[in-house]
């Protein structure tokens, strides 16, 4: 790679082979060329591919997603990843920093079904997929008479299961429908209130050695800083908390009309032996360092409240 002032002379983008994960790596591609960059792809298979008879909390978490594309950038195959912020783990390896995240897509969930218009209406004992921990827990405090099941692979492959009858209804994130022109599938898109995203939902991060100055001033046109200061708040919960995915939880945070930055956040216990505990909190929170404080305010909270 060679520096040529603002324009590098080709910029690798190492990324999933998965129709949505080359949907966002097109994405950023474009918003580089239109910038006036040369932009190429890796195609790559990770572990969390490969793995689909497991869940996630059980195998290594969603780190197993971007592994192999830091490998890439490490030994120079590649200069970026572009991720779904919410597979992203909270603590980037030695050496690697989020060199921007940009605007946000829907971050809701969404209810997906051939025969049911709404969560209401799924009769008892109806087989709901998802392998989400935090959506378990969610779904469990509104419909606990409801039979849920895992459900892996890439978001086609969770609606061919569905399809074929596997499931009355699976839970998605509503961005990748979107991003795919299936929104038409989302029989209910669920308003944070009732159905908390998970941190970072909807979300792209790109992911870069912090050594490469040159591309993370390249990148800073395509944030979002107050899509990454939300985000930032909702992953600091995370971290708190212990950054796994293992556990059940939920953060989202929303600005508001005098400009403070309001985060909810939520923990359950899968086994059903603890309440879900849910709060609230708000402040300025016009930095980065403000935002995290406020996530990391969330998480005592929750701790206060009985989450572990």
């Amino acid at each position: 790679m060679y520096f040529l002032g603002a324009v590098l002379s080709n910029i690798v983008i190492a990324t999933r082979e998965s129709r949505l994960a080359l949907w966002q790596a097109e994405h950023v591609q474009a918003l580089l060329q239109e910038r006036g960059h040369t932009v190429s792809l890796l195609g790559m298979t990770t572990r969390g591919d490969q793995i689909l008879d497991k869940s996630l909390s059980k195998v290594g978490g969603k780190g197993l997603f971007v592994k192999e594309l830091e490998t890439a950038i490490e030994d120079g195959r590649a200069d970026i990843a572009v991720h779904s912020l919410k597979d992203v783990p909270m603590d980037l390896p030695e050496g690697f920093v989020l060199a921007c995240v940009l605007e946000r897509e829907d971050p809701r969930d969404a209810l997906v079904s051939p025969n049911y218009a709404s969560l209401d209406e799924l009769p008892h004992g109806a087989v709901v997929g998802t392998s989400s921990l935090r959506r378990v827990v969610l779904l469990k405090a509104k419909r606990p008479d409801v039979r849920i099941e895992p459900l892996r692979g890439n978001l086609d492959t969770r609606l061919r299961k569905l399809d074929e009858g596997q499931y009355d209804a699976i839970i998605l994130a509503a961005a990748g429908l979107k991003r795919l022109g299936l929104g038409d599938r989302i029989r209910v898109a669920f308003e944070p209130d009732d159905m908390l995203p998970a941190a970072g939902q909807g979300a792209l991060g790109i992911e870069v050695r912090a050594d490469r100055a040159d591309l993370i001033e390249l990148l800073a046109p395509l944030a979002h800083r107050g899509d990454w200061l939300s985000t930032a708040a909702e992953r600091a919960v995370s971290r708190a908390m212990g950054g796994s995915c293992s556990m059940p939880l939920a953060a989202h945070a929303r600005w508001q009309a005098d400009g403070s930055l309001r985060i909810d956040a939520a923990w359950g216990d899968p086994e059903g032996n603890a309440p879900l505990v849910r709060v609230q909190a708000q402040a300025d929170a016009g930095d980065f360092a403000r935002a995290e404080a406020l996530g990391e305010h969330a998480a005592a909270l929750l701790r206060d409240a009985g989450a572990h």
